[in-house]
C-alpha cells in the first residue's frame, strides 16, 4: 500500500506536492508530498492516526524561522494558520493561547487585559506553536518564563496536558517528548493596568528603523554567542550586504538574511554557511543558526 494513501474524505482536503514557498516568510521551499488544514483539534486527530506510521509530520504556522530546501519535505505538513486560534483569559493572572496565535495579537490582547510583561511578543514574527517549539523571545522576554502548562497532541491522535516542568528549556532550545505537538499553552502573567498599545508600538517602531521589516526574510538567522551579539560579529566580519545568487546579509541587520526575490533556499542555505565559516574564521566563534533547515536538497 502506497505510504501516502488516504482515506476519501481526506484526500479530498490535502494539498500534494504544494509549493512550500508560498507558506515561509523567506518565500523558497520545494513541494511538500501532503499538506493539510485540519478544521480542528479533533479533525487533526483522525487526520494523523489515517497516516501511514512511516509518514514523516511537520508542523507550520506563519512560517517564519524555517527554511525549506529546494527539493521540498517528505511526507504530511499539518498547516495550523488560522486553525488552534483560541485566546481567552482564565483569571486574573492566567490565559490560555492556541498554538495557532500570533504572537503579535497575543501581545496586543494581554495590554488590553492590563497584563504583562506581554509586550515582547509583539517582537516574534511567528505563532504560538513555534515561540513555544524554540523559546522564542524578544526585547528581553521570552516565551517559557509564562508556561503554565501545555496541551499536546501525538501521533495517535492523543491529547495531553503537560506541566512547564515536563520541558527542559533553555535560550532558543526546546526539548521534550518525542512525536508530540503543541496545541496551546497556559500562560501567567502580571496584572499590569498601566501598560497601553503605546508601549508596542514604541517597542516596533525601534524593530522597524533596525530590522528589515520591509523584506524577505527569516528573523534572526543565529542564536547570540553568549555576552556578544550575532549581529556585531557578522558585521564586525565585513559581511554586511555580502550576496550569493538572490541571497545577502542585510545592510541593515547583519543577523537578517533577506531574499531579494529571486533566492533558493541553495543560495540562503550556502550564505548561512559562508557566514558561519567566516566569523569563525575571523572571531573564533562557532555561530549557532535559529533558523530550523527542513526538507530534502535537489
Amino acid at each position: 500500500m502506497n505510504s501516502l494513501a488516504l482515506p476519501p474524505d481526506f484526500d479530498a482536503r490535502v494539498l500534494r506536492n504544494e509549493r512550500m514557498a508560498k507558506h515561509t516568510s523567506w518565500h523558497v521551499g520545494g513541494p511538500a508530498d501532503l499538506f493539510f488544514t485540519p478544521l480542528d483539534v479533533a479533525d487533526l486527530a483522525a487526520f494523523l492516526r489515517s497516516l501511514d506510521r512511516a509518514t514523516p509530520v511537520m508542523w507550520i504556522g506563519l512560517g517564519s524561522n524555517l527554511l525549506v530546501r529546494d527539493g521540498g519535505i517528505r511526507g504530511a505538513v499539518i498547516d495550523t494558520h488560522g486553525v488552534f486560534a483560541e485566546l481567552d483569559r482564565l483569571d486574573d493572572n492566567e490565559v490560555w493561547a492556541g498554538a495557532g496565535v500570533a504572537c503579535a495579537k497575543l501581545a496586543k490582547q494581554c495590554i488590553k487585559w492590563g497584563l504583562g510583561p506581554a509586550e515582547f511578543f509583539a517582537g516574534i514574527p511567528g505563532t504560538l506553536g513555534g515561540a513555544l517549539a524554540m523559546n522564542a523571545g524578544a526585547f528581553g522576554g521570552e516565551t517559557w518564563n509564562h508556561v503554565v502548562s501545555v496541551a499536546t497532541l501525538d501521533r495517535d491522535g492523543v491529547r495531553r496536558e503537560r506541566p512547564a516542568a515536563d520541558y527542559q528549556v533553555g535560550y532558543r532550545h526546546v526539548d521534550g517528548p518525542v512525536d508530540e505537538w503543541f496545541l496551546g499553552a497556559r500562560l501567567r502573567f502580571e496584572q499590569r493596568p498601566g501598560v497601553s498599545s503605546e508601549d508596542i508600538r514604541i517597542l516596533l517602531a525601534r524593530r522597524k528603523a533596525t530590522q528589515p521589516i520591509g523584506e524577505w526574510s527569516c528573523g534572526s538567522v543565529f542564536t547570540n554567542p553568549p555576552g556578544d551579539h550575532a549581529a556585531r560579529l557578522i558585521d564586525s566580519a565585513g559581511l554586511k550586504g555580502f550576496r550569493i545568487g538572490g541571497a545577502r546579509v542585510s545592510e541593515m541587520h547583519a543577523n537578517f538574511i533577506v531574499n531579494d526575490g529571486t533566492a533558493t533556499a541553495a543560495d540562503i542555505e550556502q550564505l548561512i554557511a559562508h557566514v558561519r565559516t567566516t566569523v569563525e574564521q575571523m572571531h573564533g566563534v562557532k555561530l549557532t543558526p535559529e533558523v530550523r533547515m527542513v526538507g530534502e536538497k535537489t
